[in-house]
């Protein structure tokens, strides 16, 4: 029988002594408990291999160090991205569609400035065919020329559309006023060098930089770890080099300094975006740095969203994060806003470092942030999935699935001093540097006498 009083649903989270309370977090199982291998193999590939046997299936990720020099680097990577899958000596596209579809897999590429990456999955029983269909692809794609054709009209439509886009244009710009012409900025090629890259220059690509020696896979899921390696180095046997994949250079130092507006005319909206100078996973500080984050705009109930989004209105979604590139690792805030409350926002986004510099995390604060970074590391790495990208993203730094297991421990640990230490060494306005990309003649007069605030050339913010 249906009760004929409603109840909200403030109501049904509260109790008449308050709101009630969050359930404890329970204990986390180890990661390091988990059955694995860490290994190189002959050919200088780093091999991870864990057994997580919740389901009958299998993750797995190759991470290939992909940096360039040349400007047509990133134009030429993008390409072969999109076709290194689609053919081989052995295989054309359809029988590489064929032969994963019938082990319930599926295999995909991607790119930045910084690496090459394939992921894949199936079945565990399906595992030895996705080696070998991912092996035959790393030694022997065929980049014939009708499909490099096809796939450049494809890339030229989609970079011109993503080119076009605000929050592309912001992270360029972003990026760039960062970092000048540092070749981690060449995120995004442009559509017109796109279309001039041929297949011989994609095969030639692949030869130079497609290598082995400090690569790595990461295989999770259904698997015998100590029998894993002998199958991966039979299936990759092909793939060898004495030379080593190309690591970015090293990113410069990111100083504190003044915004910079960049103008793109007509503009409805406004891209913020900020950043400064961090520390990687490796750091010891890092643990209480992940909370101080998280209390100032990492998650829902931070204080940069209560005040922007919940109490003021400027920004639908505000954030803070980490980027992490090789061993260099940045804290980034953005938030997109009405032209009207672009001023405002930077105001306050200022205001809210400064208070958590100078007014920490309460203790409350602290142990609802602990809880979160421990809940979201536990969800994030519940599923095979999740924690193969997670250790793909440890891997290029030195550390493995041991990390995952300490690191909550750690995050216990972490005291409300040191998440204060973190707050001043961290998070002072003056360590931040950054884009504001919006209508420079609505939105000069207002930033520019916030302070620190420079307007850009005309044109910088164009695709």
């Amino acid at each position: 029988m249906t009760s004929a009083t409603h109840r909200t649903a403030e109501e049904i989270g509260r109790t008449p002594q308050g709101p009630r309370p969050v359930p404890p977090l329970g204990e986390q199982r180890a990661a390091a408990d988990l059955s694995h291998v860490d290994t190189v193999i002959g050919n200088g590939l780093r091999v991870l291999a864990v057994r997580k046997a919740n389901v009958p299936l299998v993750e797995l990720r190759v991470w290939i160090p992909f940096a360039g020099a040349d400007k047509l680097h990133a134009a030429t990577a993008e390409v072969l991205t999109e076709t290194i899958l689609t053919g081989t000596a052995r295989r054309d596209r359809i029988e590489i569609d064929t032969e994963l579809a019938l082990i319930g897999g599926d295999l995909g590429s991607g790119v930045d400035p910084e690496r090459l990456i394939l992921h894949g999955s199936s079945l565990s029983s399906g595992l030895p065919t996705l080696l070998d269909v991912l092996a035959d692809s790393l030694t022997g794609a065929s980049y014939v020329d009708a499909e490099v054709a096809r796939e450049s009209e494809r890339l030229v439509e989609r970079i011109a559309v993503a080119r076009s886009q605000p929050r592309t244009i912001a992270r360029e710009a972003l990026q760039k006023h960062r970092y000048g012409d540092h070749p981690v900025t060449r995120e995004t090629p442009q559509a017109e060098d796109v279309a001039t890259v041929t297949p011989e220059q994609v095969r030639a690509l692949h030869t130079a930089s497609v290598l082995p020696r400090g690569s790595t896979i990461v295989i999770v899921g259904d698997i015998d770890p100590q029998t894993i390696v002998g199958d991966v180095e039979k299936a990759f046997s092909g793939w060898a080099s004495d030379k080593s994949a190309n690591r970015l250079p090293e990113l410069p130092v990111l100083a504190g300094g003044d915004v910079l507006l960049v103008p793109r005319s007509g503009a409805v909206q406004s891209q913020l975006r900020l950043s400064s100078q961090g520390i990687p996973r490796t750091d010891p500080g890092y643990a209480a740095l992940q909370l101080a984050n998280l209390a100032f705009g990492g998650y829902f109930s931070s204080r940069l969203v209560e005040n922007i989004r919940e109490d003021k209105g400027y920004t639908y979604s505000a954030h803070s994060g980490f980027e992490t590139t090789g061993g260099t690792a940045t804290i980034n805030i953005e938030a997109d806003t009405a032209n009207e409350a672009t001023a405002p926002a930077l105001l306050e986004m200022r205001y809210e470092l400064g208070r958590l510099a100078m007014v920490p995390p309460t203790d409350e604060e602290v142990e609802s942030v602990r809880q979160y970074a421990i809940g979201s590391l536990v969800t994030s790495t519940s599923s095979q999935s999740g924690l193969a990208a997670q250790l793909s993203a440890l891997i290029p730094i030195g550390l493995g699935l041991e990390w995952i297991g300490e690191h909550s421990t750690r995050l216990a640990q972490v005291t409300a001093d040191e998440v204060a230490q973190a707050a001043l060494d961290f998070f002072a306005p003056k360590r931040f540097t950054g884009v504001v990309v919006g209508d420079a003649e609505l939105l000069a007069p207002k930033l520019t006498a916030l302070g620190d605030v420079i307007v850009g050339e005309p044109g910088v913010g164009k695709s």
